[in-house]
């Protein structure tokens, strides 16, 4: 058996070929494909759904094309719930919360990171500490707090609690350590800038890649938050998204599966289309912060 041979000043040495690596590439790209294909079905099916009537749904064989009953689902979809309330008002909930979550976290991981002050670390394993803890454990006593706040039926509930994210004040403080070096902060001072100053012209600038990775992750679980919302709002007007499609369940007697998926494919699409616009962004930042 020949091999190609190349010829150098230290010696001889054997060339190997390209085109040995493509058959393991086209079968890594084949798992690839079947991967994607696994994590779109449930959409596609979720889509099926959406566009069949109620008897079509657990119609066996089960149909794989979709039909043409979406908008007729979506007619009866928004005539039991106020689609239009319900979508600016998990709106309003899910971009307020980002801004103040953002906000406070970003500012409280920086102190974390790079200011020193007695009992910094111990203060930090107590708010590591609160991550143990389920969150159906808080569920009681944080009802009867707002309660006696006058709260309720407000969307106070829903943005105030999440500022002080405890994983939002991890993510920041981890990525401040890499990103901001103890000698910025010390020019900073020596120039005559406060904390709020060193946060806002030193720390933010370094850490916007960490904000608004943080900040699309706490815009989906304020946007798909379910138990709480059902809690604190008692007006079918201050209902978020996910809280009015749940009603769906009741509105018609029987459950019709085609209305449901049809609400929660609506439900879902602006998570989609912000998914669409920040998919690289993430992807990008992802490697960037792998290499580093």
């Amino acid at each position: 058996m020949s091999a190609d041979v190349q010829e150098t000043d230290r010696g001889t040495y054997p060339v190997r070929k390209r085109g040995g690596g493509r058959r393991p590439q086209v079968g890594k790209h084949l798992v690839l494909l079947c991967a994607a294909l696994v994590s779109l079905f449930p959409f596609y099916w979720l889509l099926i759904m959406a566009t069949s009537s109620s008897g079509e749904v657990f119609k066996f064989p089960p149909r794989l094309i979709p039909g043409t009953r979406l908008f007729e689902n979506l007619g009866k979809v928004s005539d039991a719930v106020p689609l239009d309330a319900t979508f600016v008002n998990s709106l309003v909930v899910a971009v307020s919360a980002v801004l103040l979550t953002g906000f406070l976290c970003s500012l409280g991981g920086f102190v974390f990171a790079r200011m020193r002050f007695p009992g910094r670390d111990k203060l930090f394993g107590c708010v590591l500490a609160t991550l143990v803890f389920p969150t159906g454990v808080s569920l009681a006593p944080s009802l009867q707090i707002y309660s006696h706040l006058g709260w309720i039926n407000t969307f106070l509930p829903l943005i105030v609690p999440g500022a002080a994210s405890a994983f939002g004040l991890f993510w920041m403080r981890q990525y401040a350590v890499s990103a901001i070096p103890y000698e910025l902060i010390e020019a900073a001072r020596l120039d005559g800038c406060g904390l709020l100053r060193m946060y806002w012209h030193v720390a933010l600038p370094a850490m916007r890649p960490a904000i608004a990775s943080f900040g699309i992750f706490t815009f989906m679980w304020s946007w798909n938050d379910y138990l709480w919302p059902l809690l604190v709002l008692n007006d079918p007007q201050k209902y978020t998204v996910p809280v009015a499609l749940a009603q769906l369940k009741g509105a018609y007697g029987n459950i019709d599966y085609s209305v449901v998926t049809a609400g929660t494919l609506v439900g879902a699409i602006p998570l989609i289309v912000l998914f669409l616009f920040v998919r690289k962004w993430i992807f990008r930042n992802m490697v960037a912060g792998a290499v580093k």
